[in-house]
């Protein structure tokens, strides 16, 4: 599967944005989309890339539009896709995390 098929993927298939465009997203990210995806290597690099595209689509009015047929308000698309961002967020935090797996634990905490 390439990169810019696993992108759709990712965005279930909504476009947003041209193909082209989305190709100057994975590119931002240091991603060719005519490469084959490698979830180990591109994993986190295609999210940051999702991330890219919803914050675009929840700053550009006329682009939130065409998603608000999905939702009854502007405003419940734009918290869809802020929820949405924070969950990735936390996906790419995880896949880091489990990245840099040490020995080191915790030294202080609240109980």
């Amino acid at each position: 599967m390439k990169i810019i098929e696993r992108l759709n993927l990712e965005l279930s298939n909504k476009e947003y944005f041209t193909a082209e465009q989305y190709t100057v997203f994975l590119t931002e990210n240091e991603l060719n989309a005519n490469d084959e995806y490698i979830k180990a290597t591109h994993q986190s690099k295609l999210l940051y890339t999702v991330i890219d595209i919803l914050e675009a689509v929840s700053n550009d009015i006329e682009v939130l539009r065409k998603v608000e047929t999905e939702f009854l308000t502007t405003e419940s698309a734009y918290k869809h896709l802020q929820d949405r961002i924070g969950k990735i967020k936390q996906r790419i935090y995880d896949i880091t995390a489990d990245d840099n797996d040490s020995n080191i634990s915790l030294l202080f905490s609240r109980a």
